[in-house]
Protein backbone atom coordinates (compact mmCIF):
# COMPACT_ATOMS: atom_id res chain seq x y z
CA UNK A 1 0.00 0.00 0.00
CA UNK A 2 1.49 3.15 -1.21
CA UNK A 3 -1.10 5.44 -2.65
CA UNK A 4 -4.48 4.81 -0.01
CA UNK A 5 -7.73 6.04 -0.57
CA UNK A 6 -9.93 6.13 2.52
CA UNK A 7 -13.82 6.71 1.22
CA UNK A 8 -16.97 6.74 2.83
CA UNK A 9 -19.75 8.07 4.74
CA UNK A 10 -18.82 11.66 6.42
CA UNK A 11 -18.48 10.49 9.92
CA UNK A 12 -17.66 7.33 9.19
CA UNK A 13 -14.39 7.14 10.35
CA UNK A 14 -12.37 8.06 7.48
CA UNK A 15 -9.87 10.90 9.16
CA UNK A 16 -9.31 9.15 11.87
CA UNK A 17 -8.21 5.82 9.95
CA UNK A 18 -6.47 7.64 7.30
CA UNK A 19 -4.43 9.50 9.99
CA UNK A 20 -3.64 6.73 12.01
CA UNK A 21 -2.95 5.01 8.37
CA UNK A 22 -0.37 8.03 7.50
CA UNK A 23 1.45 7.34 11.22
CA UNK A 24 2.06 3.31 11.66
CA UNK A 25 3.00 3.55 7.90
CA UNK A 26 4.94 6.95 7.55
CA UNK A 27 3.16 7.56 4.12
CA UNK A 28 2.49 11.09 3.61
CA UNK A 29 -1.37 12.08 4.54
CA UNK A 30 -3.88 14.51 2.45
CA UNK A 31 -7.03 15.14 3.93
CA UNK A 32 -9.40 16.29 0.59
CA UNK A 33 -11.75 18.76 2.62
CA UNK A 34 -8.34 20.86 3.43
CA UNK A 35 -7.32 21.16 -0.29
CA UNK A 36 -10.99 21.61 -1.32
CA UNK A 37 -12.79 24.32 0.51
CA UNK A 38 -11.53 28.16 0.24
CA UNK A 39 -12.02 30.15 3.33
CA UNK A 40 -15.49 31.05 4.90
CA UNK A 41 -17.08 27.66 3.19
CA UNK A 42 -16.20 28.49 -0.32
CA UNK A 43 -16.42 25.81 -3.43
CA UNK A 44 -13.09 26.20 -5.30
CA UNK A 45 -14.17 26.59 -9.60
CA UNK A 46 -13.93 22.76 -10.72
CA UNK A 47 -10.91 23.57 -13.07
CA UNK A 48 -8.74 24.68 -9.87
CA UNK A 49 -10.04 22.26 -7.32
CA UNK A 50 -8.88 19.50 -10.09
CA UNK A 51 -5.62 21.09 -10.79
CA UNK A 52 -4.92 20.45 -6.69
CA UNK A 53 -6.08 17.50 -6.87
CA UNK A 54 -3.84 16.08 -10.03
CA UNK A 55 -0.91 17.87 -8.00
CA UNK A 56 -1.59 15.74 -4.47
CA UNK A 57 -2.57 12.18 -7.09
CA UNK A 58 0.82 12.86 -8.46
CA UNK A 59 2.57 12.49 -4.95
CA UNK A 60 3.99 8.98 -5.38
CA UNK A 61 3.03 7.58 -1.90
CA UNK A 62 -0.17 9.11 0.20
CA UNK A 63 -3.10 8.09 2.23
CA UNK A 64 -6.33 10.45 1.20
CA UNK A 65 -9.09 10.95 3.10
CA UNK A 66 -12.48 12.27 1.61
CA UNK A 67 -15.39 11.47 -0.61
CA UNK A 68 -15.57 13.77 -3.55
CA UNK A 69 -18.18 10.92 -5.10
CA UNK A 70 -17.42 13.29 -8.76
CA UNK A 71 -13.48 12.59 -8.14
CA UNK A 72 -13.17 8.83 -7.17
CA UNK A 73 -12.54 7.74 -10.91
CA UNK A 74 -9.73 9.75 -11.03
CA UNK A 75 -8.65 9.44 -7.54
CA UNK A 76 -8.91 5.30 -8.17
CA UNK A 77 -7.11 5.72 -11.27
CA UNK A 78 -4.30 6.92 -9.05
CA UNK A 79 -4.40 4.35 -6.11
CA UNK A 80 -3.24 1.23 -5.28
CA UNK A 81 -5.77 0.19 -2.60
CA UNK A 82 -9.10 1.87 -1.71
CA UNK A 83 -10.92 1.49 2.04
CA UNK A 84 -14.80 1.65 2.14
CA UNK A 85 -15.53 2.25 5.45
CA UNK A 86 -19.31 1.13 5.77
CA UNK A 87 -20.28 1.64 9.15
CA UNK A 88 -24.46 1.84 9.82
CA UNK A 89 -25.91 5.28 9.07
CA UNK A 90 -27.15 6.14 12.84
CA UNK A 91 -23.28 5.67 13.95
CA UNK A 92 -22.01 8.30 10.95
CA UNK A 93 -25.03 10.95 12.34
CA UNK A 94 -23.99 9.94 16.36
CA UNK A 95 -20.04 10.94 15.16
CA UNK A 96 -21.04 14.22 13.30
CA UNK A 97 -23.48 15.56 15.92
CA UNK A 98 -20.95 14.78 18.06
CA UNK A 99 -18.11 16.65 16.35
CA UNK A 100 -20.46 19.68 15.70
CA UNK A 101 -20.74 19.89 18.96
CA UNK A 102 -17.59 19.28 21.29
CA UNK A 103 -15.59 21.43 18.08
CA UNK A 104 -18.56 24.01 16.74
CA UNK A 105 -16.73 27.46 15.76
CA UNK A 106 -13.18 25.88 15.43
CA UNK A 107 -11.69 24.44 12.70
CA UNK A 108 -10.51 21.14 12.60
CA UNK A 109 -6.95 20.35 11.66
CA UNK A 110 -8.09 18.24 8.89
CA UNK A 111 -10.11 21.41 7.37
CA UNK A 112 -8.82 24.17 5.27
CA UNK A 113 -8.44 27.37 7.34
CA UNK A 114 -11.56 29.80 7.75
CA UNK A 115 -13.99 26.75 7.90
CA UNK A 116 -14.64 26.41 11.25
CA UNK A 117 -17.37 23.46 12.58
CA UNK A 118 -20.69 24.85 11.62
CA UNK A 119 -24.59 23.11 12.19
CA UNK A 120 -25.43 22.22 8.39
CA UNK A 121 -28.97 20.67 8.36
CA UNK A 122 -28.02 20.12 4.50
CA UNK A 123 -25.09 18.36 5.49
CA UNK A 124 -26.92 16.14 7.58
CA UNK A 125 -29.42 15.22 4.98
CA UNK A 126 -26.53 14.17 2.80
CA UNK A 127 -25.22 11.79 5.48
CA UNK A 128 -29.05 10.27 6.03
CA UNK A 129 -29.27 9.86 2.56
CA UNK A 130 -25.55 8.91 1.77
CA UNK A 131 -25.82 5.13 1.51
CA UNK A 132 -28.96 5.46 -1.11
CA UNK A 133 -27.68 8.00 -2.80
CA UNK A 134 -24.34 8.34 -3.54
CA UNK A 135 -23.04 4.25 -2.31
CA UNK A 136 -24.19 3.61 -5.98
CA UNK A 137 -21.75 5.84 -7.86
CA UNK A 138 -18.67 4.91 -5.51
CA UNK A 139 -19.73 0.77 -6.22
CA UNK A 140 -19.87 1.57 -9.93
CA UNK A 141 -16.40 3.47 -9.82
CA UNK A 142 -14.85 0.36 -7.45
CA UNK A 143 -16.17 -1.77 -10.03
CA UNK A 144 -13.62 -0.22 -12.20
CA UNK A 145 -10.58 -0.29 -9.91
CA UNK A 146 -7.84 -2.54 -10.37
CA UNK A 147 -6.94 -2.44 -6.84
CA UNK A 148 -7.09 -3.98 -3.65
CA UNK A 149 -10.55 -3.09 -2.01
CA UNK A 150 -10.68 -3.50 2.02
CA UNK A 151 -14.26 -3.18 3.69
CA UNK A 152 -14.30 -2.27 6.95
CA UNK A 153 -18.21 -2.15 8.41
CA UNK A 154 -17.36 -1.68 12.86
CA UNK A 155 -15.10 -0.17 14.73
CA UNK A 156 -13.57 -3.69 16.01
CA UNK A 157 -12.99 -4.30 12.24
CA UNK A 158 -11.02 -0.90 12.13
CA UNK A 159 -9.08 -1.65 14.97
CA UNK A 160 -8.67 -4.70 14.02
CA UNK A 161 -7.00 -3.73 10.56
CA UNK A 162 -4.84 -1.47 11.30
CA UNK A 163 -3.39 -3.97 14.45
CA UNK A 164 -2.26 -5.89 11.63
CA UNK A 165 -0.39 -2.56 9.75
Amino acid sequence: MKRVLVIGCPGSGKTRLAGELARRTGLPLVHLDKLFWLPGWVEPERPAWLAKLAVALAEPEWVMDGNYTNTHAMRLQAADTAIVLEPPRWLCLWRILRRVISGFGRTREDMADGCPERFDLGFLLYVWTFQRKQTPRLEAALREFDGQVIRLRTPREVQSFLDRT
